[in-house]
């Protein structure tokens, strides 16, 4: 395991839910990390982000770690569970509270 790799996995363990955004979730810089910062705040969960634009080892780790080309990337209990377009379908469906009642998280 690379040192990127051990690094996201130490992220991804630590943390019951994590983002990995581009910007902060008070700060997004892009449109897509915005969508699911918001999405995550409206469940009312705690969360943990990482900017990937302030490292680039990550920004690229990340990419390799999920085997998901885009960001943002969610990932909950440690399972990578997707990106904006997931997310928001998920939370449109239900099944994301769904997933989050049953991980006990809310």
């Amino acid at each position: 395991m690379t040192d990127i790799n051990a690094r996201i996995q130490d992220y991804i363990t630590k943390d019951d839910i994590v983002l990995f955004m581009k910007g902060t979730p008070i700060f997004p810089q892009c449109g897509f990390s915005s969508v699911v910062s918001q999405v995550l705040q409206h469940l009312g969960v705690n969360y943990e982000s990482y900017n990937v634009l302030e490292d680039m080892e990550l920004r690229e780790g990340i990419k390799d770690f999920s085997d998901w080309p885009t960001i943002p990337q969610v990932y909950i209990k440690g399972e990578f569970i997707g990106g904006c377009d997931i997310i928001k379908e998920m939370f449109e469906s239900g099944e994301l509270q769904q997933l989050v009642t049953e991980k006990g998280l809310n």
